[in-house]
């Protein structure tokens, strides 16, 4: 599933996008979620995203890196 745009969304259904997707898991081994985030919570990461303030891939970049 794609993240919802900004722009056709609302601040609820991206907030749970992200709780949707980046839900733990309870296996660090198999998932690696806390390891791409370094440790923060991706609702942290993603708020400007939750907020509206920024897309969803602008963050996401900057953590690929």
């Amino acid at each position: 599933m794609r993240p919802p745009d900004i722009a056709d969304s609302t601040k609820q259904e991206r907030e749970q996008y992200i709780k949707n997707t980046f839900a733990c898991r309870g296996d660090c081994d198999y998932c690696g979620i806390c390891q791409v985030y370094r440790g923060k919570e991706p609702a942290a990461i993603y708020n400007e995203y939750i907020e509206g303030k920024k897309s969803f891939q602008e963050i996401t970049e900057k953590y690929r890196r």
